[in-house]
């Protein structure tokens, strides 16, 4: 595997591992909604992980396609360009519903590649 796409991956997998680190270890909403430094933390994972996802995407030696990249990167460019819009019920429901199958292709990925 070319080097930038495993570097790429592995900046993906430890953003999400990160993000799960950072959660309170209840995971409760309203204690992550309450921690402003672990809000900052997850939305700037979250970045890293929407632009190695680009990164992957347009790279012309790459042919690996991830489920859902057009909306991660678009919340990616949401959290960077329009942070006033970004609400802490949709990243909640990111790092609940949409991380965990992420990682699971991630991983699976890795294995690949």
């Amino acid at each position: 595997m070319d080097n930038k796409i495993h570097t790429w991956l592995e900046d993906i997998d430890r953003c999400i591992n990160e993000i799960f680190d950072f959660l309170p270890e209840e995971c409760n909403f309203l204690v992550y909604k309450d921690d402003l430094k672990t809000k900052k933390a997850v939305e700037r994972n979250l970045e890293i992980i929407g632009e190695a996802i680009n990164r992957i995407s347009k790279y012309k030696y790459c042919n690996i396609q991830i489920g859902n990249a057009e909306k991660i990167i678009g919340t990616r460019n949401r959290i960077a360009h329009e942070y006033d819009a970004i609400s802490d019920e949709i990243i909640w429901t990111i790092i609940i519903r949409e991380l965990p199958k992420l990682q699971q292709e991630i991983v699976l990925l890795r294995k690949k590649y």
